[in-house]
């Protein structure tokens, strides 16, 4: 029985590194997006602000 466990230890650790292999390999481009149009529009709400306070 003994080891039975000492097989299943490889096994375990085998399969939570598949697990951690597939998340880690997951497809992130769906939130760039949505990312790169608020970047957009903050960087166009800072121009706006920024361009009619030249008196310095």
């Amino acid at each position: 029985m003994a080891s039975l466990a000492w097989l299943l230890i490889p096994l375990f650790a085998a399969v939570g590194v598949a697990i951690w292999a597939s998340w880690a390999a997951r497809d992130r481009t769906s939130g760039d997006i949505s990312e790169l149009a608020g970047y957009a529009r903050f960087r166009e709400a800072m121009d706006r602000e920024h361009s009619g306070s030249d008196a310095l």
